[in-house]
């Protein structure tokens, strides 16, 4: 904006100051008068002279709460602008360090401690479920304690990992099971590799950096926390009963029917049961100017629908800080957990143990248990070894226990005035136990072992000892940082696999040493990485801005040790530019570029670069003595191993309006990964027929779009938030073998998802089903390749699991003492592939049968969508069973009322009551239980597949939380 002197010059001589909270005088800060163009800016001291008689001074600067004075007689004015808290001026968790949103050139999103309050989150990954734009959280099971699967901008890997790196008060980590979410005080996702390339080789699938609460000085807080639910089934699969069964089973297997079976067992309702949740959190935090704590312990229970499936969850955390000296403090970050998880078996079929599958597939006229007082389950007569699903679920006697320990203790030193020497050690300890029974009387396949007892021990720890020294310098309109520091960290795992069967009949003896036949085995595995880093930071003004880091990472895992790791970006602040003045609506304005390179060493196995041999055991020759195992190779080793790199180009705009009530951010990103790992084939002449080598190119692009607004600021105030992520995933090459297949279909035996150049991870891969024959009531399958006949050629893509965009909606609404937060997340364009189907449809065998069967074909009905029974070639992959996994969820509805606070009850800050809905409404077309599902966990190629997966409940919860 240009002022003219002229009219400058009229009206009365007004002079003064601007400063901040703290006194300290505020350059360039906008001083307009309003509604006219005529206006000045303050010096290098935040001094200002305007000539004006009367009329409304407005005061402006980038971070700051905009104020208005109005001018009567007044010559002099001392204005004091306060930070705008809302959003620009927040401090956000990168790399080693912190930094105001404002001055951010990075895609970097934020969940703070507002976001997670009056929600029950069980897990960190949890609480980034639709909060975070470009960050993709799914459920692959709705078992109590599964592990979310998280992606960030998409799937860079095959076969190393592609879940996100964890930091945790400075301690990376990959297992954020034991931590226990209340205790977090805000999480940062760094998505592009400008922002996560300060973490190297461990940063290509983004990094989530989370910060635990900490004490204030001279503010003591006691809290405590309960809440308790309960959990239902959100939709049913309707199967066939008694007499529909027996009509298939006569069309299938004539005259194999045994009139006694009459009987007639719901086994949904038998499986399907009622969950609870329950928890109880209490913390204390406080301290003086010198030392300060953080104390919480906590207790959390989650039983499943369907049982046994549990997860118990103890934990205790003790945050202390201290100031030694005025140039020396230290803080201790500890976080202990003890973890009690039951199973329930699910992903697998009704013949292996899958109860969700047995509750669908088990005949309908079977009982629980046998009539004769045995105490036997009900074996199947046509499968005996398949047994009932509860049979599946009470048989077993299992439960596994982790301990874990997470900590760190640092120490910061400020050398001199610009310089701070910063030096942390972390450790990571988990030891694991699982054990597991199957007594030799009740179950069929108990019997056949004469019982059967695993046990599993394994420890698994690691170290850091990480340094960074720290320059800040400003001088005049530049500000500097400086960061340059090393890492150095080491693994080591170890197990202990040990199987007894024919055990006493006597079934409290459960030791395994008590089997007649035992077998067992035992590994040990390390890893190391050492690291070195910096980063230098610019800003002029507040306007202009660049970043650079570096970093170089030498892991054991790879033959090539050694990687570099550079990235860079660039900010610039246009609302700042006299130009941009008389857009007087425009609070903030900038935009922002970057690019950077990340390596992957996540889920690459251990000693890939070498061939390894595995032992086989003789019986001992009395005559010889050395008579001993023997030994055979069984992978090839690949002195050629190197990195998965991810290059990532990132164009950003930061935009705030209207008092910063809206504020939009876009990004749009450019992610390619080379030197991707697979297992190549080989010929099938060699006794080895695959080897790990780097072969594949995989690209992700995409766009993002978050926005908040302010949309009523009154006595009732209304705030959204919603985000939208849109990502492009492609393979773009490979090497040496043009398709990989994956996702094994147990029921046909075939595999259903491909990964091939030009397609997406999570391909469907089959025939394309064209409707069932009238004459001949079989499917009809495409001639894709147009030979005439039907063969192998005519499989193609059928489906896609990628969605094509997924988004997180939240309206927040408070009004008086009442709160009321309402959380949308969803997908859309996503495929999925009902393998359930495969075994509900088929009639191929002595499983039952969905309703859907009840119009299948036969001479009578001729005109249908299900086939003959019978034909296993109706059940062959194909597009009959891909469904659109498209959804739009209710994931939380909380109400909470403020009964009391400190205006109201002495001693007490805060009492709070709250009632949350979880899962409460589905909307989709697909008909399984649920469409937030994989049965192969967290895989990027087998993505989108169900096959008897434990489905997501509806969960009602009531909850308290107090402060004193």
């Amino acid at each position: 904006m240009i002022f003219s002197l002229s009219t400058m010059a009229q009206g009365r001589l007004i002079k003064g100051k601007v400063s901040d909270a703290s006194g300290l005088g505020l350059p360039g800060v906008t001083v307009q008068v309003k509604g006219t163009s005529t206006g000045t800016i303050t010096d290098i001291d935040g001094n200002f002279k305007i000539n004006l008689n009367s009329g409304v001074l407005k005061f402006s600067y980038i971070g700051y709460k905009a104020q208005e004075i109005t001018i009567s007689d007044q010559t002099m004015l001392n204005i004091v602008l306060l930070e705008e808290t809302r959003n620009l001026n927040e401090i956000v968790i990168v790399g080693y360090g912190t930094q105001k949103k404002k001055d951010l050139t990075t895609a970097v999103s934020v969940v703070s401690e507002k976001d997670l309050r009056d929600r029950p989150i069980v897990s960190a990954a949890q609480a980034l479920q639709g909060k975070a734009a470009g960050v993709q959280v799914s459920s692959p099971s709705g078992k109590p304690g599964q592990a979310l699967s998280v992606r960030v901008r998409g799937a860079t890997s095959v076969l190393a990992g592609n879940e996100p790196l964890y930091v945790v008060d400075g301690v990376p980590t990959m297992d954020v099971d034991g931590l226990n979410p209340n205790d977090i005080s805000s999480m940062s996702v760094l998505k592009d590799a400008s922002s996560s390339a300060i973490y190297g080789a461990r940063a290509a699938n983004g990094v989530v950096i989370i910060t635990t609460k900490r004490g204030e000085s001279n503010t003591p807080l006691v809290s405590f926390n309960t809440y308790f639910g309960v959990s239902k089934l959100r939709k049913t699969i309707d199967v066939l009963g008694t007499k529909d069964y027996r009509t298939l089973r006569e069309e299938l297997d004539p005259g194999n029917w045994d009139p006694k079976w009459t009987g007639y067992t719901d086994w949904s309702n038998e499986v399907f049961g009622t969950g609870f949740d329950q928890s109880y959190q209490l913390s204390a935090s406080g301290g003086s100017d010198k030392m300060k704590y953080f104390i919480a312990g906590g207790y959390f229970s989650e039983e499943g629908i369907v049982k046994p499936a549990k997860f118990d969850r103890y934990s205790l955390r003790i945050n202390l800080d201290n100031e030694l000296k005025p140039w020396l403090k230290i803080g201790t970050n500890l976080n202990v957990s003890s973890i009690k998880t039951k199973d329930t078996p699910d992903n697998l079929s009704s013949g292996r143990g899958g109860v969700i599958m047995s509750a669908l597939n088990t005949p309908p006229f079977l009982g629980i248990y046998k009539k004769d007082g045995s105490g036997w389950f009900e074996p199947n007569p046509f499968q005996p070894s398949w047994e009932n699903p509860v049979a599946y679920m009470e048989g077993p006697d299992q439960e596994a226990t982790d301990y874990k320990i997470l900590g760190s203790f640092q120490a910061e030193a400020k050398l001199m005035k610009d310089l701070v020497l910063k030096s942390r050690i972390g450790i990571e300890l988990d030891n694991h136990q699982w054990d597991y029974y199957l007594d030799p009387f009740r179950t069929t396949y108990g019997r056949l072992q004469h019982g059967l007892g695993r046990s599993d021990k394994s420890n698994d720890n690691s170290w850091i000892w990480e340094n960074t020294l720290d320059y800040v310098k400003k001088s005049g309109k530049n500000n500097f940082t400086g960061l340059i520091g090393s890492s150095i960290q080491k693994f080591r795992y170890s197990d202990t696999y040990v199987e007894g069967s024919n055990l006493p009949e006597e079934t409290y003896v459960r030791s395994l040493w008590a089997a007649n036949t035992v077998t067992g085995g035992t590994s040990l595995q390390e890893w190391s990485i050492a690291s070195f880093f910096g980063r230098g930071t610019y800003d002029y003004d507040n306007k202009y801005y660049l970043t650079v880091s570096l970093r170089e990472d030498g892991s054991s895992k790879l033959a090539h040790h050694w990687g570099f790791m550079p990235s860079f970006s660039t900010g610039w602040r246009i609302s700042s530019e006299s130009f941009m003045k008389d857009l007087s609506f425009i609070d903030d304005l900038k935009i922002r570029g970057g690019w950077g390179r990340n390596g992957n060493q996540e889920g690459i196995p251990n000693y890939t670069q070498w061939g390894l041999a595995s032992f086989n055991r003789y019986t001992p020759n009395p005559q010889d003595p050395l008579t001993g195992p023997g030994s055979s190779q069984y992978t090839y080793g690949n002195p050629d191993l190197k990195w998965e790199t991810t290059d990532q180009t990132n164009i950003g705009i930061d935009f705030t309006t209207l008092d910063s009530r809206v504020t939009l951010n876009v990004d749009m990103y450019w992610k390619k990964t080379s030197d991707v790992l697979m297992n190549v084939q080989l010929p099938n002449y060699l006794p080895i027929t695959t080897i790990q080598t780097n072969v594949g190119t995989i690209e992700n692009k995409g766009i993002e779009f978050n926005l908040n607004t302010i949309n009523i600021d009154k006595d009732l105030k209304w705030r959204t938030d919603f985000n939208m992520s849109f990502n492009r995933n492609k393979v773009v090459g490979l090497k040496f073998t043009d398709v990989y297949y994956f996702g094994r279909v147990y029921s046909n035996n075939s595999d259903v998802a491909i990964v091939k150049v030009g397609l997406p991870l999570g391909s469907f891969y089959g025939y394309i089903s064209e409707g069932v024959d009238p004459e001949t009531g079989d499917l009809i399958y495409k001639d894709v390749n147009n030979n005439g006949i039907f063969d192998t050629g005519d499989r193609t893509v059928i489906g896609e699991a990628q969605p094509d965009f997924i988004f997180g909606f939240t309206n927040t609404f408070t009004y008086k003492r009442f709160d009321l937060n309402i959380f949308f997340q969803g997908s859309y364009g996503n495929d999925i592939y009902n393998a359930t189907r495969i075994d509900l449809e088929g009639m191929f065998d002595s499983k039952n049968q969905s309703t859907a069967v009840l119009r299948r074909w036969t001479p009578d009905n001729t005109i249908t969508d299900i086939p003959r029974s019978g034909n296993m070639d109706n059940v062959r992959n194909s597009s009959r069973f891909v469904e659109d996994g498209s959804y739009v969820r209710l994931k939380s509805l909380t109400l909470s009322y403020l009964i009391l606070d400190d205006k109201q009850l002495k001693g007490f800050k805060k009492m709070s009551v709250y009632m949350t809905g979880q899962n409460l409404l589905t909307f989709t077309k697909y008909s399984g239980f649920d469409p937030e599902v994989n049965a192969y966990g967290n895989s990027a190629t087998e993505m989108g597949i169900d096959y008897g997966t434990y489905p997501q409940a509806r969960t009602l919860i009531l909850g308290l939380n107090v402060e004193f």
